[in-house]
C-alpha cells in the first residue's frame, strides 16, 4: 500500500517537471511588422515639446511666486478659508474643494458644513414683530452675520484655499492651433448667476471668473409699504459684484438726471475681458498675470493718455453719498445698519455698497457706476 502511494507521488512529480520544461522552452512566433507611422516635424508637433512649454519649472516657478502675492492665494482674506470655506453656502468660492465640486459635479456638498454630516440647527423663537401676540410665533434657524444658519455644533473640517488645481483641471482639447489653448480651465462655459438665473457669457476664458465674482444677493424690493428692512451689517452684494457691474446689471436703477447705459455696452465688457486686463501682457516678473493686478501695459494699449485710476469725480460722489447714508442711518463706516428704511434709502445704500465692493473705483463700467451713484445722491437730497 505504501509503495502504491509512493509511485503516485513520483508520477505527479514527473508530470509537473514535464509541464515546466514545456513552458520554459516555448518560443512565440513573431507576426509581421506593422506599417510605420508618419514622421512628425521636429520641434513643432512633438507632444513633449508642446507640454514642456507650460509644464516646466522654469515656466511655472514665476507663476507660483506671482500667485503668492495675490488675494486669491490668501483664501480671499486671512482666516476666511476656514470660516467660509467650511460652510455650504460659501464653500463654492471660499475653498478649493467647494469650487471643484461645484464645477465638476454641479453642486456644493449639501450638508450644513462642507464634508460633514448635517449638524443640528439652533432654532430661535420669531415673534413675527408682535411680541405680545404668541399666536403667530414660529421657530426659525438663527442666522449669523452672513445670513447663514447657525449650527449647534461647529466642526472645522480641513479645507484648502484656492490654488492652481482649483481653477485648472484638464485640457478640453490639445489641438491648440485650431481650438485655442483653454489652459485646462474648469469654467469655460457660460455662467448662470446665483441670484436670478441671468446667463453671462464672455465667450472666452473669463467665464471662469464669473463663477465667483458675482453677487450673492439681489437688491432691495419694496415691502409694499414703501420700505425695506436691512437684517444684517453684511447686507449687500457680498464682495463679488465685478461680473454684474461689468455687465451693467443688478444695480438699483433709481430715476435721476443720469441715464443708464445699455446692458453689456461698456467698452471693458465689449472690447476687453477679465483675462485681457488682469492677466494680460506684463512688464514684471509675473509672466502669466497670476497676481491678477492689471499691468500698466494692459491699460495703455487702449488708454493712450495714461492709466486710469478712477472714474472722474466718482470718489468725490461716493464720499457725498456715504455722508447722506450715514445721516439717515442705513450705512455707517461702510457697513449696513439693521433697521427699516425707505426703499429709496435702501436702493441708494445698495448702489453705494455695490460700487464699494466692486473695488475698481468704477473703472469696470464707468458710465453705469457714475449713473448709479449720482442718481442715488439725488434721491436722498430730494
Amino acid at each position: 500500500m505504501e509503495s502504491l502511494k509512493l509511485i503516485r507521488y513520483l508520477i505527479i512529480i514527473v508530470f509537473g517537471m514535464t509541464f515546466t520544461n514545456c513552458t520554459s522552452e516555448y518560443a512565440p512566433i513573431p507576426g509581421q511588422n506593422g506599417i510605420d507611422g508618419i514622421d512628425g516635424i521636429d520641434g513643432l508637433d512633438t507632444s513633449a515639446e508642446g507640454c514642456i512649454s507650460c509644464h516646466s519649472n522654469s515656466h511655472r516657478d514665476p507663476i507660483y511666486a506671482a500667485y503668492e502675492t495675490s488675494v486669491h492665494s490668501k483664501g480671499l482674506t486671512e482666516g476666511v478659508v476656514n470660516y467660509a470655506g467650511a460652510r455650504t453656502a460659501c464653500a463654492r468660492c471660499h475653498s478649493s474643494e467647494g469650487f471643484t465640486d461645484f464645477m465638476d459635479n454641479g453642486f456644493v456638498n449639501p450638508t450644513g458644513y462642507y464634508g460633514t454630516s448635517e449638524p443640528e440647527i439652533v432654532l430661535i423663537n420669531n415673534d413675527n414683530g408682535t411680541p405680545l401676540d404668541p399666536s403667530d410665533d414660529f421657530l426659525e434657524p438663527e442666522l449669523d452675520d452672513f445670513g447663514a444658519p447657525v449650527y449647534s455644533n461647529n466642526p472645522v473640517p480641513v479645507v484648502n484655499p484656492i490654488s492652481c488645481v482649483t481653477c485648472h483641471d484638464t485640457h478640453k482639447s490639445f489641438d491648440f492651433e485650431n481650438d485655442g489653448n483653454d489652459y485646462a480651465l474648469r469654467g469655460l462655459d457660460a455662467v448662470t448667476l446665483i441670484t436670478d438665473g441671468t446667463i453671462i457669457d464672455y465667450g472666452n476664458r473669463s467665464n471662469n471668473c464669473i463663477n465667483c465674482h458675482q453677487p450673492r444677493k439681489t437688491g432691495p424690493i419694496d415691502d409694499g409699504t414703501g420700505n425695506f428692512t436691512v437684517t444684517s451689517p453684511y447686507w449687500g452684494p457680498h464682495y463679488g459684484a465685478q461680473a454684474t457691474l461689468l455687465e451693467g446689471i443688478q444695480g438699483a436703477l433709481i430715476p435721476g438726471s443720469e441715464g443708464y447705459p445699455g446692458v453689456a455696452s461698456s467698452a471693458h465688457r465689449s472690447g476687453a475681458s477679465c483675462v485681457n486686463c488682469h492677466m494680460g501682457e506684463t512688464e514684471s516678473q509675473d509672466p502669466a498675470g497670476h497676481s491678477f493686478i492689471p499691468d500698466n501695459i494692459n491699460c495703455t494699449s487702449c488708454h493712450e493718455n495714461g492709466v486710469p485710476t478712477e472714474v472722474t469725480g466718482l470718489l468725490a460722489d461716493m464720499t457725498t453719498l456715504a455722508g447722506l447714508l450715514d445721516t439717515v442711518g442705513i450705512v455707517q463706516a461702510d457697513k449696513a445698519v439693521r433697521g427699516t428704511f425707505t426703499i429709496e434709502e435702501a436702493q441708494a445704500a445698495w448702489n453705494y455698497i455695490l460700487i464699494l465692493e466692486d473695488a475698481s473705483n468704477g473703472i469696470h463700467n464707468p458710465e453705469y457706476s457714475k449713473a448709479l451713484i449720482k442718481n442715488s445722491i439725488e434721491a436722498l437730497q430730494n
